[in-house]
């Protein structure tokens, strides 16, 4: 096994012309099938965040195709972009059309239960 000196920030070098030339990362680029797509999307929505579910939708939308969301969620391509731009708060109803035109459902479920932490501690 190798040992590694732990290196502080001050002493760390970067290559900024390296880092430039790596590709942007962009998670529609593999959203390439339903299962993966369904995945990530129930994520997003598990974590609560309306920012967050708004650039997953955006993301699985340009992944399937954008006027192939659109159309089938019944809204024109240029109002599907500006309901998932970032920083945007799309309606419910324009969710749940992006939603089931992408081939998903939204399944609501009971949270766990949280332990109390004077029971557990028992």
């Amino acid at each position: 096994m190798a040992i590694t000196k732990d290196i502080e920030p001050s002493e760390a070098e970067f290559d900024l012309e390296k880092i430039r030339a790596l590709p942007a990362f962009d998670v529609a680029d593999y959203l390439d099938s339903p299962e993966v797509l369904a995945a990530y999307l129930t994520e997003a929505f598990a974590d609560g965040d309306p920012a967050l579910i708004a650039v997953a939708l955006n993301a699985a939308s340009r992944a399937t195709g954008m006027a192939e969301v659109a159309s089938k969620a019944g809204i024109a391509r240029e109002a599907l972009y500006k309901a998932l731009r970032p920083g945007s708060q799309p309606r419910l109803e324009t969710i749940m059309g992006v939603v089931k035109a992408l081939g998903c459902k939204i399944v609501v479920a009971p949270m766990e239960a949280q332990i109390p932490e004077e029971i557990e501690e028992k």
